[in-house]
């Protein structure tokens, strides 16, 4: 008998972070999952990332917003590898920000640590 397929979940929470309140939404699929990080609702950015058998360095690229502005594309790969699932990832957060983005990073991995069934 073939494998009922895991239907989408979706898990959202927000966090105040530097005075600023961030937005997360994570919709879960099997063996993948979209992350969107943001302070207002919008998308402007959105990249894709998977572990290849070729190489230790998961392949990514951008499908959405300007391609020098690598945030999204960078994050995708270091959950990629690090769940061993596609991500798509959509960090809309100032690529100027970086103090934000660590602690934005630190968030998720709590989340991810104490709730994987969500990602």
């Amino acid at each position: 008998m073939d494998p009922v397929p895991r239907a989408v979940t979706i898990h959202n929470f927000s966090e105040k972070i530097c005075d600023r309140t961030v937005y997360f939404h994570v919709m879960a699929m099997d063996d993948c999952f979209f992350l969107w990080v943001g302070l207002s609702a919008n998308l402007e950015h959105l990249a894709v990332a998977m572990c290849s058998r070729y190489d230790s360095v998961p392949l990514s690229t951008s499908v959405l917003g300007d391609p020098s502005d690598t945030t999204s594309t960078s994050f995708a790969q270091r959950l990629a590898k690090k769940t061993k699932k596609q991500v798509f990832a959509s960090i809309n957060i100032s690529h100027n920000e970086s103090q934000l983005m660590l602690l934005i990073e630190k968030r998720i991995k709590q989340e991810m640590d104490s709730l994987p069934e969500k990602f």
